[in-house]
C-alpha cells in the first residue's frame, strides 16, 4: 500500500519540478514510509511513497518501468491474481525483474492499453505514463478501495493519493467548492466526483482516465449488475447456495492471506468480521491476530461478542477502550481526511488502526457484508429508521403550499420537474433518502443563510441518489438500493473511512467481502434470501452457524458507531458551541446563527442531533485548518501546507 502522485504540464517544453514532487512525497509519507521515489523526464514526473508488503527488496521500488522505460507505473494497492497475470505475460515474451505485483501493470499496459483494469482482481489506484503515445492512464478499482485525485488546470494535470499532495503545488488556491459542501451535508461524506476543494476531483470507483493533450473524460469501466438470479429449489437447494456462499469467501480471504510482511483481522464482533476471523483460523498455521475496539458506554460495547470469537479460534487477541478524548484527535482526523468527514466512525476505527499497526502491517476486515447481504436496519425501515407518515406526508412537507422547498427551489419549472422526479419514486425509495440523510433538502431551507440559498438555488443532493437509482442495475427495490450503496455509501463513505485511518497509520487493510467476483456472485443471490420480515443477511447468517456462536449472528446490529450524543452533552459541549457558533464561523455566510443555536440547545434537552451536530463540526474545522490555516496541523505532520 503506498502514496502515487505526478504531474504533466501541457507544454512540452516545461520541465517538471522535482522540488514540487519532493513536497508531494513528504506530505504523503504516512502512506509509504519505508521508501519514496520519482522520476522526471521533461513536462512529466511520477512520484511514489512506498508501504512494503510485497517482494521487500529495493527491485520493487517505484515508479516502475517496462524494459526499454517507455512506459512508467506508480500503483498503489495490490493485484491478488497478479502471480497468473505474470505466468501468461512471461509467455508472451515480456521479462521480470522483481516479484511484485506492481510489474504486471507496464506489461498488460503494453498488451492490452486502457482495458488493462479488466484482467485485475484487487485493490488499485494507479498512474501510467506511456512516452510513446505521449499519454497519462489513470485507474481505480471496481469497489473504490483506493483512492484516486486530480486536478485538470488548464496548463498542467496534477494527481494524488490524497488532496494535500495537489495542494503542495504553489499555484493551486486552495478554496471551497460550493456545491460539493451542500453534497457533503447531505450524505456526510463528498460524494465522487465532486471534491471540498474547488478544482479538484475524484476519479469514481470503477473509472479509468486516460489523458492526452491535457484532456481526457472519466470512463466507465465495470459495473455490478443484479439481473440474472440463481435458482434455489427447496432445502439441499438453499444448503448447497449456503456452502458456496462459505466456499467463496473463503477463497477470497485465503488470496488475501498473501504478504511478506505479518497479517491480522479487525474483530468487531459482529457477523461478518467475525466470519472472515474463523476462515482466516482454517487458513493458517500460526494464531490469527486479532483487534479490536471498545467503549466505556455499554450500549456501544461488543468486546464481549469480539472475546467469543477471539476464544473459539484462539486468536492472539488485543482491544482498545476508547475514552471521551476525541477533542485529542480532531487535528489528526481533519488533516488525514483532506475533505469534511462526517462518519463519527472515523474515531474507532482509527484508534484500531493504531493498535493493529503496533503488531502487524496488514489486516483483513469485514467491510462489504452488508452491501453484499442486506444487514443495515435501513434496508427495513425497521427501528431508528422506521419513517412515519408515509411518502404522501413527506411530499407534502417537501413540495405543499407551505413545504420547506417552496423557499429553497429555483424557478417554478425546475420545482416542478424536481416535484414529478419525487413523486415517479416508489415509497421505499422516497422514504430510503430520508434514511441516509443527515441535512436533506427538508433542513437546509431552514439551516441555510439567503446568500447559501442563492449560491446553491436549483442544486438537490437528491438528484445524486435519483441518478443512481435510475441506472442501478436491479429490478427490484433491494437490488436497486444495494446497488445504490455500492455506487455511492461504499466508495464515498465507508472505503475512505477505513482507508484513510489505516494509511494514516501505515497499515494495509483488505476487504474479502469486496473481492468483485464475490460481489458479482452476491448480488445473483435472490433478494428475498437476503432480507426477508425486517431481518437483514438471512442467508449469511444462516450459513455462517457452523463456524461461529448463535449470540454472535442473530445479536442485535450495533454497527461500529461512538457515544458522540454523550459527548457533545457533556465533555465537547463547551467546544461545540465556541467553533460552531464563532464569529469566523458565522461569517462565511453558510449557515444562520440561530438555528444552530437551536440544534445545540434541543440536543441538550435530550433530543438526538449528534449526527448534524458532528456534520458541521467537521466542515468548520476543515475550513479552520485547510482554508484559513488557523488550525495546526497535528504534531508531526511530514509536510505543513503551503
Amino acid at each position: 500500500m503506498c502514496g502515487i502522485f505526478g504531474i504533466v504540464h501541457a507544454d512540452p517544453a516545461r520541465e517538471a519540478d522535482p522540488a514540487l514532487l519532493g513536497r508531494m512525497a513528504a506530505v504523503l509519507h504516512h502512506r509509504g514510509p519505508d521508501h519514496a521515489g520519482s522520476w522526471v523526464s521533461g513536462n512529466v514526473g511520477l512520484g511514489h511513497t512506498r508501504l512494503s508488503i510485497i517482494d521487500l527488496t529495493p527491485g520493487g521500488a517505484q515508479p516502475m518501468s517496462n524494459e526499454d522505460g517507455s512506459v512508467r507505473v506508480t500503483f498503489n494497492g495490490e493485484i491478488y491474481n497478479y502471480r497468473e497475470l505474470r505466468k501468461w505475460l512471461a509467455g508472451r515474451g515480456h521479462a521480470f525483474r522483481s516479484n511484485t505485483d506492481t510489474e504486471v501493470l507496464v506489461h498488460l499496459w503494453e498488451e492490452h492499453g486502457p482495458r488493462c483494469v479488466d484482467s485485475l482482481r484487487g485493490m488499485f489506484a494507479f498512474a501510467i505514463w506511456d512516452d510513446r503515445q505521449k499519454s497519462l492512464f489513470l485507474a481505480r478499482d471496481r469497489a473504490g478501495k483506493k483512492p484516486l485525485f486530480y486536478a485538470a488546470l488548464p496548463d498542467r494535470f496534477l494527481f494524488a493519493s490524497e488532496i494535500k499532495a495537489i495542494l503542495q503545488d504553489p499555484d493551486f488556491r486552495a478554496e471551497p467548492d460550493i456545491d460539493s459542501i451542500h453534497h457533503y451535508l447531505a450524505f456526510q461524506s463528498v460524494p465522487a466526483p465532486y471534491c471540498a476543494f474547488r478544482g479538484i476531483r475524484k476519479l469514481p470507483p470503477a473509472h479509468r482516465l486516460l489523458i492526452r493533450d491535457n484532456a481526457g473524460t472519466p470512463e466507465r469501466y465495470w459495473k455490478l449488475s443484479y439481473a440474472e438470479k440463481i435458482r434455489v429449489e427447496g432445502e439441499k437447494g438453499l444448503a448447497a447456495l449456503q456452502e458456496e456462499i462459505v466456499e467463496r469467501l473463503r477463497e477470497s480471504v485465503k488470496i488475501r492471506l498473501v504478504s511478506d510482511v505479518p497479517l491480522g483481522a479487525f474483530l468487531s464482533g459482529g457477523l461478518d468480521s467475525s466470519l472472515v476471523t474463523a476462515l482466516m483460523a482454517g487458513l493458517t498455521h500460526a494464531p490469527v491476530k486479532t483487534f479490536s475496539i471498545g467503549f466505556q458506554e455499554p450500549e456501544y460495547d461488543e468486546l464481549p461478542y469480539a472475546r467469543m470469537v477471539a476464544k473459539r479460534y484462539g486468536t492472539d487477541h488485543h482491544e482498545f477502550v476508547v475514552t471521551p478524548d476525541a477533542r485529542s484527535i480532531f487535528p489528526e482526523l481533519v488533516w488525514h481526511y483532506n475533505e469534511p468527514f462526517a462518519d463519527s466512525s472515523a474515531i474507532p476505527t482509527w484508534y484500531l488502526c493504531k493498535l493493529a499497526r503496533q503488531h502487524v502491517t496488514v489486516v483483513l476486515n469485514g467491510d462489504g457484508g452488508d452491501e453484499n447481504f442486506a444487514g443495515y436496519p435501513r434496508y427495513g425501515n425497521e427501528g431508528d429508521y422506521a419513517l412515519r407518515g408515509g411518502p404522501r406526508a413527506f411530499l407534502e412537507a417537501w413540495f405543499g403550499p407551505r413545504g420547506k422547498l417552496a423557499l429553497f427551489s429555483g424557478p417554478a419549472n425546475r420545482l416542478g420537474e424536481s416535484v414529478r422526479r419525487l413523486s415517479a419514486l416508489t415509497q421505499q425509495r422516497l422514504l430510503y433518502y430520508r434514511r441516509i440523510t443527515h441535512f436533506s433538502e427538508y433542513y437546509k431551507p431552514d439551516l441555510y443563510t439567503p446568500g447559501m440559498k442563492a449560491a446553491t438555488r436549483g442544486i438537490f443532493s437528491v438528484d445524486l441518489m435519483l441518478d443512481r437509482y435510475r441506472a442501478a442495475a436491479g429490478d427490484d427495490f433491494l437490488d436497486a438500493t444495494l446497488g445504490l450503496d455500492f455506487d455511492q455509501y461504499l466508495p464515498d463513505t465507508l472505503m475512505p473511512k477505513v482507508d484513510i485511518a489505516s494509511m494514516a497509520h501505515s497499515l494495509e487493510a483488505r476487504s474479502p467481502f469486496l473481492d468483485h467476483e464475490f460481489m458479482a456472485f452476491a448480488a445473483r443471490i435472490p433478494s428475498g434470501l437476503k432480507l426477508a420480515d425486517g431481518v437483514g443477511k438471512r442467508i449469511l447468517k444462516a450459513a455462517s452457524e457452523p463456524f461461529l456462536p448463535n449470540e454472535v449472528i442473530y445479536r442485535k446490529k450495533m454497527g461500529f458507531g461512538v457515544p458522540v450524543d454523550h459527548w457533545f452533552r457533556n465533555e465537547l459541549k463547551d467546544m461545540t458551541r465556541d467553533v460552531l457558533l464563532s464569529p469566523r464561523a458565522i461569517g462565511r455566510g453558510y449557515f444562520r446563527k440561530a438555528y444552530i443555536e437551536s440544534m445545540l440547545d434541543r440536543h441538550q434537552r435530550g433530543e438526538n442531533w449528534q449526527y448534524l451536530i458532528w456534520n458541521l463540526l467537521m466542515l468548520e474545522m476543515w475550513h479552520l485548518m485547510f482554508i484559513d490555516g488557523t488550525l495546526s496541523p497535528p504534531a508531526g505532520a511530514s509536510h505543513p501546507l503551503t
